[in-house]
Formats: C-alpha cells, structure tokens, sequence
C-alpha cells in the first residue's frame, strides 16, 4: 500500500526546548532523546516504540509552531507539481541521513506543510487514529476550504468525505486519503492560514486537568465532535497552540 498522501510527521519549533520536554510527555505519555544530530538540538518523542514526533529548539528569527509531514512517494516530483499549482518552495527537497528526503512549502493560501518520502520500509507510526499519544487529526485554516481541497487533492489523492455545517456561517470540510478521514478544513475570520495537528489521548478530562497542571492553557473544549469523541483546544507551556481528541 502507498503511503503516499498520509500524515507521517509532527515538527515543534519552541522557544524552550526543555520546557517543551517537560510538557509533552506528561500530556501525551511520550519519552523524548537527543536525536545525535550535529550542531543542532533536535530531539526526538516516541511511544510504544513508535517514533511519532521531533522537537527544536527555535532560533531567535525562526517561526514558533507545529509543522506537519506529509509522506510522497517522490519529494522532487511533488515538490515541483506543488510549486506548478502555485505554492512557494521555501526548503528545496533534500537528504536527511538515516530518514529520506524532505522540502518545507507554503501553500497557495499561505499555509505552512512539508513533504517527507521516507527511505524504503520507512512508513513511520506517528500517525495511528487507534492508539493515544499519536498524531489523529489533521486541521487546516484557510480563507478558501474549497481551493485547499482542490491543491491537496491533486498532490496527495485526498478526496471531500462531506460538509458538516459549523453555524450559519461556517462549514467544515472533511477530507479523506484513501476512504480513511484524516481531517478537516475550514475558514476562520481573522485567523492567518495554519495546519494545526490534534494527538489523540485516553481522556479529554484527564488531559485538560493535565494541560493546567503543566502549565498549558485550555482555550477551548471539551467539545463533543460526531462519533462520540471529544475534542479539546490547548496551548501548550509556551503558547503554542495544538489540540486532543479521544474519549471524555
């Protein structure tokens, strides 16, 4: 089976790394090490054995946030039909040793993503609707759902499961790679266009006393979502904004 199109890689760019540390793992039940990566502090966060996110120091200039990987089968060839249908290439496609080979776009609406094409047998685990701690959500902001559906349809195969009417004003669009939904799109007024990821996590209760108790901030939630989940909108000890999803 293609991975092609599938979420495979959450990125935080922090402020404080070691603050970072203390957070995540008390929320998401991740262990996080030094990646052994030369001249740069990038660590790595894994559960269950499964390597599910890495984590950055941020330099002074450098934009603060999560960034979500998406798997191609080749990162050059999508890298290129991407920039044809009108996003910016802002890190050309290039070698991580030992990982595959990536690039760092902006989408036609402004929107951050990366493309990562693993090396053969490396699929990855980060993301696993099943199992806590995982990556389980994907959102995008952006001020035309409709055209969004359209550039990551023709790059990743993604198709429009159904519009789920938000209020009078608001829909939300869910898309799907493969039959599998895998998150949604929708506009906000007054919000710069983002990817945001959501970890899934055994209790939005749990993680919300949790969120406070690291020193996080619940901006949102729980709210129930269709299917008996709940979801919860945070910002982690920096201000760094994310979100859960599981049972109450």
């Amino acid at each position: 089976m293609s991975h092609h199109g599938l979420p495979c890689w959450y990125e935080l760019a922090t402020p404080d790394i070691d603050g970072a540390q203390a957070f995540y793992p008390a929320l998401l039940g991740w262990s996080i090490a030094d990646s052994g990566t030369p001249g740069m502090d990038y660590r790595l966060a894994s559960i269950g054995g499964a390597m599910v996110a890495g984590l950055m120091q941020a330099l002074p200039d450098q934009p603060t946030g999560w960034r979500l990987y998406f798997a191609v089968d080749d990162c050059d060839a999508t890298a290129a039909l991407a920039a044809a249908h009108g996003a910016t290439i802002i890190v050309p496609p290039a070698d991580i040793p030992g990982t595959g080979r990536f690039a760092v776009l902006i989408d036609p609406q402004g929107a951050v993503f990366a493309l990562l094409q693993p090396l053969p047998g490396g699929s990855g685990g980060a993301f696993d609707q099943a199992r806590p701690g995982h990556g389980n959500w994907h959102e995008l902001i952006t001020a035309n759902p409709t055209a969004a559906l359209a550039f990551y349809g023709t790059l990743f195969g993604w198709t429009k499961a159904r519009a789920v009417p938000m209020g009078p004003d608001m829909t939300y669009h869910v898309f799907a790679h493969n039959g599998q939904d895998i998150g949604g799109t929708c506009a906000l007024p007054d919000t710069a266009p983002h990817w945001k990821p959501y970890f899934g996590v055994a209790s939005v209760a749990v993680a919300a006393t949790q969120t406070k108790s690291t020193g996080g901030t619940v901006i949102h939630g729980p709210d129930p979502v269709p299917g008996g989940a709940f979801t919860l909108q945070i910002a982690d000890s920096t201000g760094i904004r994310l979100a859960l999803t599981g049972p109450a």
